[in-house]
């Protein structure tokens, strides 16, 4: 089963793959602008440790630390 945190790089690499299928497609003013709009929100994250995303996701999967636990209990 996938965790949260895990699932949120996996969504990461493919947004960062869309964003190299925009620059080859000579799209580069959206590329531009999801790659600043994804770079300041890692930023924010990472000065706060609040991320929208990782929120979103914990209320679908189990966060990884929760997983770990409960594979250790059995």
């Amino acid at each position: 089963m996938m965790c949260a945190e895990r699932m949120q790089r996996m969504i990461q690499a493919i947004v960062l793959g869309l964003i190299l299928g925009l620059a080859g497609s000579e799209m580069f003013a959206a590329a531009f602008i999801v790659t600043v709009s994804m770079m300041v929100i890692l930023f924010i994250a990472g000065i706060t440790g609040f991320c929208p995303g990782l929120i979103i996701l914990k209320n679908i999967f189990p966060p990884c630390d929760e997983m770990k636990t409960t594979k250790d209990n059995d």
